[in-house]
């Protein structure tokens, strides 16, 4: 197949970003794609040739750049969305392109085109290559495919998915979350999915592809009761087949997002001040992740932001905390076959028994630091260039019962969820909003909490950690994504209940 322009593509196929009609268009047709596949899909679909990859690297290097790199997208990405008991949204995006980039030292030149015809990716390979100003590199004469694993395999393209079996999803959730109470008073439920393909062809003869799959299922829910009203919201997801969307999980779904708003008629503001805090497991880690897990890329550590930049070797939490970051889990958001700088995806332990052992590396970082990378290179999009991003970042269990921790703390509070958080990556200084939560006296969960921060510094709270339990739990979630540098990714988070012997609690004053 000869190389196609994107507004041929888009011509051709019918494609259009934005609001579309409830439709062909989503029922099938150009959002088809039943290629599973992923070897060749960029050659056979759109004329990648690998002697057209030989040419732009070339050109790449052009001016003597140590390291260039081709990251081909095609991207299909499908919202569906009920409000008031009707589908008032639905709509698909289509993102097609390649970036190249051009490393000198820690250098990067960066070109980007949507038009995946030779004369436009040389263009944008030539604007890679300003970044140096020496002779030229060759790259090398050939490519091999990378070998790796699949931790998200489907068992049909979600592509194929057509909207007669998403709908149901949605207008079920939405009509549990009415049955479960009299208080619900307005519902939102959605359906996201997306199907990504990419292409990493590097100077140093690597060739990977992958398909890489993001969907999830959500609710949204407002309850009034007495004249006043809550909003809370629940979604379930990763990098599923559309089989994982069960009955099961719809009304897990509904559930957790009733119970959730519910119980805010009930909570109550506990003490300002310095105090124990327990986190419960699962999604309370994204402390871990946003606190702790940002000072440990390596970028920040290789231009001594952080306050981990000379602490490798060194104790960092007690001898019971070990932290992962994690590109093996199977379908979880933050897995990876393989990073977007053609790394296979990997598990990295950053902190082992209390000491900090590595950071998380792309190849810049990894080269500057004399190590090998950790498949931690990331990026939005064709558009974006690369940053060490996190993957999956968990805490390991300890030795304690989650009963026990929470006995063991005379007056503090338990955190189950927390949201809209701040966070000074360099310093590591944090506030997060505790949107779930209860009471602990005398060693009892008691009433729910609600309208309060917790604060505190992401280094500290580690050290600060005195019990971890040996109750695990990944978030289950698939609709969130971390910002770092203008970017978003999709990320996973984990950690057991664990208890944080001080920190500072926004609640009403004495």
């Amino acid at each position: 197949m000869k190389a196609i322009t994107r507004r041929s593509f888009l011509k051709n196929t019918g494609a259009a970003t934005g609001a579309i009609a409830l439709g062909t268009a989503l029922q099938g047709g150009w959002l088809s794609c039943s290629k599973a596949q992923a070897l060749g899909y960029f050659e056979s679909e759109f004329g990648i040739s690998d002697s057209l990859c030989q040419k732009a690297l070339a050109k790449a290097l052009s001016k003597g750049g140590d390291f260039g790199e081709l990251f081909f997208e095609h991207t299909i990405s499908n919202w569906l969305m009920l409000e008031d008991g009707k589908v008032n949204r639905a709509y698909s995006d289509v993102s097609l392109g390649v970036g190249i980039r051009t490393v000198k030292d820690d250098q990067v030149g960066y070109g980007f085109t949507q038009e995946l015809t030779e004369e436009s990716i040389l263009a944008a390979a030539a604007t890679a290559a300003t970044i140096a100003n020496a002779n030229s590199n060759k790259p090398a004469g050939e490519f091999v495919n990378l070998k790796m694993n699949n931790y998200y395999p489907l068992k049909n393209l979600l592509t194929s998915v057509a909207l007669e079996s998403k709908l149901p999803l949605v207008q079920t959730t939405n009509d549990k979350c009415f049955e479960l109470s009299p208080l619900i008073i307005k519902v939102s439920a959605g359906f996201h999915d997306q199907q990504k393909r990419i292409l990493v062809v590097t100077s140093d003869g690597t060739k990977a592809e992958d398909l890489l799959p993001r969907n999830y299922l959500y609710a949204s829910v407002v309850a009034e009761k007495d004249g006043k009203r809550e909003r809370a919201g629940w979604n379930l997801g990763g990098r599923k087949d559309f089989s994982f969307y069960t009955t099961a999980v719809v009304d897990e779904v509904a559930k957790a997002a009733v119970d959730r708003v519910l119980v805010l008629f009930d909570a109550v503001q506990p003490p300002a001040g310095e105090m124990p805090v327990v986190l419960g497991p699962g999604v309370t880690a994204i402390l871990l992740h946003e606190a702790i897990g940002h000072g440990m890329e390596a970028d920040f550590n290789r231009k001594e932001q952080s306050t981990y930049c000379t602490m490798i070797g060194k104790k960092v939490a007690e001898p019971f905390v070990t932290i992962i970051d994690d590109a093996t889990n199977p379908k979880l958001p933050g897995s990876l076959n393989v990073d977007d700088e053609g790394t296979p995806g990997q598990k990295t332990v950053l902190v082992d028994n209390g000491i900090l052992t590595s950071y998380m590396h792309d190849k810049i970082s990894a080269l500057h630091y004399k190590l090998e990378p950790t498949g931690n290179g990331r990026r939005q999009s064709y558009q974006h260039y690369i940053q060490p991003r996190m993957r999956n970042t968990y805490m390991l269990p300890g030795p304690a019962k989650p009963g026990d921790v929470i006995k063991s703390v005379k007056n503090g509070i338990y955190v189950q969820d927390v949201s809209n958080g701040q966070v000074n990556i360099g310093a590591g200084d944090f506030a997060f909003f505790v949107s779930q939560g209860k009471k602990i006296e005398d060693g009892k969960l008691t009433a729910p909490i609600k309208d309060i921060n917790i604060m505190g510094n992401g280094p500290k709270m580690l050290t600060n950690i005195t019990m971890l339990a040996d109750d695990l739990e990944m978030s289950r979630g698939g609709g969130g994504a971390c910002g770092k540098g203008g970017q978003r990714v999709p990320v996973g988070f984990g950690q057991p209940t664990c208890l944080v012997k001080s920190m500072t609690v926004g609640g009403k004053k004495a």
